[in-house]
């Protein structure tokens, strides 16, 4: 915490904010523990009862993206200590959490990433405008006056923020329109995973956290949607507190602020972040106590609900007969004046964009199984299938293929009715909608690959093949289409209620809420943990408006434009053998039909393991940009660099601003040995120390494997390179072949993927590897063959540039050893352990595993 922050935040003040959080924690946790008992009781009478609603036909796969990353790769993320821009290596994990390294080579080697962000509430935005909108609005009174520089200012035309109301921004740019878009599709897929942090698979402790919330809001007259009911509970309950404790702080301490109006905004922001780490960190440990406290009376509760469950429910039918008898009348005449005229709109308004995109979402899927299916009929082969079917069984978590069922949202508006019925924001749903999207996709493709999972033993040929997953995709279409409709009649039942169950509960407070007091005596002493006056009172209210939710959504139903079925229609049992399927083992494509010996797939799965997964697989490459923090040249040893081959399958995603970049980096690398300077197409410079750009090495064991996450590859393959063009520079780690030398030494073998650099300066011939070292072959093997260093040329990474073939090593050669500026990469071999370095050099020693060189130190967000 900077000095500023901390002359704002002193210690009388830290205690304001610790008795504050202890006050609002104190009510909702009262609040909480009288509705965990009121859910421990639903839960005990439904296992009971049973009465659920239509059976599912499609497959729920129960771990998704068992071991997979979403997405990663390059981009530009401006450090607010230094205010400097700096290129970060971003991996999307199975979770969803950001997670940022200091470059590929960092994340690969399992060191300490320098930012891990949950991004639960925040938005993305892509225009610098909105965010400045934003931040002027955050402190009232506080707007730079024009002509002066804006807080933020980015180096290219494209940016990525995401701003939460409370808590630290974080600021990134990439080169070009279509990077744009793709990260803004992530980062969305991101913060709605996130927002849906209460895992609903609880049946006890997310209903009574919810309902606390709610009763909680509306103990202080708060009715109507919550946009900040995101993420998890802790994250819940700390907005809950902000809420009530920034509007005070704001008053404060806005005006004792300081400074220009763009120095205060960004104190302020600091100030905010501070607060809501001190508020999260007090919420949990108070969460977490009544939690425990809950969960260790749970036990004696259910017993007493068991033993006693007729008394109970006859107790509470006695509670709201009574209840029903004074607010029924009153609430008819509501519902009948200022519901039931609107609900027939409400309910258009969701309709139409949610039918939207359910209906991309099932041409989505028949669009990507037909291509399979042409595909395999041009090529064939269970191979191919294999490969097709691996990418298809994620298809409902690959943002970008997604995003077009994701946008039909968008078009969702409630214009008038949202400030007729306190409706703040329409993203509640939206975001709902979306997730029921998304799983629907993943149970289609699920059923979709276990019923063909099924067949491929009884198949004949390429023919039946084809014929077979024209079938079973028409067997799972019709499947989509009845579980889609049911997800989505529930989906506006819920939807309106959110609506105006709350409305009417406002309209009715000031002359029912007063009252209720009296029907406490009704229930008995023994039976109050699990019957509450309030709740009943809120039952006999949603009583009151369900019947026309029902027809309404039933009369929908009928008209065709929807692809709705009618409550009537009902698929029961029609596969009973399907479902015993599912509960199988998960289906592994890659391993099960690749067509290679066990032994070389398990080998493979070694040399994979070091590489970035990712569930994107179409148009993705190594960005151009990714060299600014790799290891840089030191001035006296200018090596040069292996030209790369684009990927023919790949479109060149290298734009103009790339090469000015790269240009800015090499010049200044020959200038400056301590500090470089990015260059970024607007001509912003960023300082990059010297010492974030150093490799860092460490040694495997042959057999264990690398740490991290457990991963499938991206199917990368390396050969040893030829000599490249001398001077010619390329961003390390794309996939790319090359021809092997003619005469390397003999037993030497050189790890994957690792670029073993020996700078010989004064000599016409290349220098030699150490006699009988180990060095897997694969390896980016370079070599300085002119006498003297020629003129770095910058080569970009479209261009294709022909490889020499270095001729044999003379015996004899004098190897020079390198001067005191020469960089020195030490790679391990991660096969064998041992390590391979230049013979008669002086390398750094190995940076210890979970460090990080960068000054700007590790940033958790919680």
């Amino acid at each position: 915490m900077g000095d500023v922050v901390s002359t704002h935040l002193d210690e009388g003040r830290r205690q304001h904010i610790a008795e504050k959080t202890g006050k609002v924690l104190g009510e909702f946790c009262r609040c909480y523990k009288e509705q965990y008992g009121v859910a421990l009781f639903n839960s005990v009478r439904y296992e009971i009862e049973g009465n659920g609603g239509p059976q599912a036909q499609l497959l729920h796969r129960k771990v998704p993206l068992e071991d997979h990353v979403i997405y990663s790769g390059n981009l530009f993320q401006y450090i607010e200590e230094n205010k400097k821009w700096r290129n970060r290596f971003c991996v999307v994990p199975h979770n969803y959490g950001l997670v940022l390294y200091e470059n590929k080579l960092a994340y690969e080697r399992d060191l300490q990433p320098r930012v891990l962000v949950n991004s639960a509430g925040y938005k993305i935005l892509t225009s610098v405008d909105q965010y400045l909108e934003l931040v002027n609005s955050s402190l009232p009174g506080v707007t730079p006056k024009s002509g002066h520089s804006p807080i933020l200012k980015c180096p290219t035309d494209f940016p990525l923020i995401l701003w939460h109301p409370y808590a630290r921004h974080y600021y990134f740019c990439v080169m070009t329109g279509k990077e744009q878009e793709k990260w803004r599709a992530v980062f969305q897929d991101c913060v709605r995973h996130c927002n849906n942090g209460i895992s609903e698979d609880s049946k006890v402790e997310a209903p009574a956290f919810t309902d606390a919330v709610r009763m909680y809001r509306q103990s202080k007259e708060q009715y109507g949607t919550w946009d900040m009911l995101c993420g998890n509970e802790t994250q819940v309950l700390s907005n809950l507190v902000m809420e009530e404790l920034l509007p005070e702080l704001r008053t404060t301490i806005g005006p004792r602020l300081k400074g220009k109006a763009q120095e205060r905004q960004r104190t302020w922001i600091q100030i905010s972040d501070a607060v809501y780490r001190m508020v999260y960190e007090q919420t949990k440990a108070q969460y977490d106590a009544a939690m425990a406290k809950c969960e260790q009376e749970r036990p004696q509760m259910e017993s007493t609900i068991r033993t006693d469950m007729d008394q109970i429910i006859t107790s509470k039918e006695h509670l709201a007969s009574k209840i029903r008898a004074f607010v029924l009348p009153k609430a008819e005449v509501c519902v009948r004046n200022h519901v039931q005229p609107y609900i027939s709109s409400i309910l258009e308004a969701l309709m139409t964009p949610t039918s939207q995109g359910f209906a991309e979402v099932r041409e989505v899927f028949f669009k990507e199984v037909t291509d399979m299916n042409m595909n395999i009929v041009n090529e064939g082969g269970l191979e191919k299938l294999a490969e097709y079917m691996e990418k298809l069984s994620h298809l409902a978590f690959h943002p970008v293929k997604m995003q077009s069922c994701y946008e039909k949202m968008d078009q969702l508006k409630l214009e008038g009715l949202q400030q007729r019925f306190d409706v703040s924001s329409t993203s509640v749903f939206k975001q709902r909608a979306q997730i029921h999207m998304r799983q629907q996709m993943d149970d289609a493709v699920h059923t979709f690959e276990t019923l063909l999972h099924q067949e491929l033993g009884k198949l004949q040929g390429k023919d039946d093949l084809c014929k077979s997953i024209q079938r079973i995709l028409e067997r799972v279409l019709k499947k989509y289409d009845y579980d889609s409709s049911t997800v989505r009649k529930k989906f506006f039942r819920e939807a309106l209620l959110q609506i105006t169950i709350p409305f009417l509960l406002k309209k009715l407070a000031p002359t029912c809420k007063g009252e209720l007091a009296k029907f406490q005596e009704l229930i008995f002493e023994d039976f109050a943990s699990f019957i509450l006056v309030e709740n009943t009172y809120e039952e006999v209210v949603l009583q009151s408006v369900m019947k026309d939710i029902m027809q309404a959504v039933k009369e929908a139903a009928v008209q065709r434009k929807h692809n709705l079925y009618r409550d009537s229609m009902v698929m029961h049992n029609s596969d009973p053998n399907l479902h015993l399927l599912g509960e199988g083992i998960p289906i592994d494509w890659g391993e099960e039909y690749s067509g290679q010996p066990e032994a070389e797939l398990a080998a493979d799965k070694r040399r994979r393991a070091k590489q970035v997964v990712s569930v994107i697989q179409d148009d993705e490459g190594v960005l151009p940009y990714e060299v600014g923090t790799e290891a840089l040249l030191q001035p006296s040893s200018p090596e040069p660099r292996e030209p790369e081959e684009p990927d023919p399958g790949v479109p060149p995603s290298s734009p103009d601003g790339v090469e000015e970049i790269r240009e800015a980096l090499a010049k200044e690398s020959l200038r400056d040995g301590v500090k470089v300077e990015e260059r970024l197409t607007n001509g912003t410079d960023a300082t990059q120390e010297s010492s974030t750009t150093k490799e860092v090495t460490e040694s495997v064991p042959g057999d264990v494997p690398p740490q991290g996450p457990a991963s499938e590859g991206d199917g990368e393959h390396r050969a040893t390179p030829a000599s490249p063009v001398p001077g010619a520079e390329v961003p390390s780690g794309a996939g790319v072949q090359h021809a092997a030398p003619t005469s390397p030494v003999p037993g030497a073998e050189v790890p994957s993927g690792a670029g073993v650099q020996h700078a010989a300066p004064a000599s016409p011939m290349p220098a030699s590897p150490v006699p009988g070292a180990d060095v897997p072959s694969g390896a980016s093997v370079q070599h300085t063959t002119p006498p003297s260093p020629k003129p770095r040329a910058d080569v970009p990474s479209e261009a294709r540039v022909p490889h020499a073939t270095p001729a044999s090593p003379a015996p004899g050669a004098e190897t020079p050893s390198p001067s005191a500026g020469t960089a020195c990469h030490q790679p391990s071999d991660k096969e064998t352990g041992e390590e391979v370095a230049p013979p008669g050099g002086e390398c750094s020693p190995p940076q210890p595993a979970g460090t990080t060189e960068s000054s700007e130190g590790v940033q958790t967000e919680f």
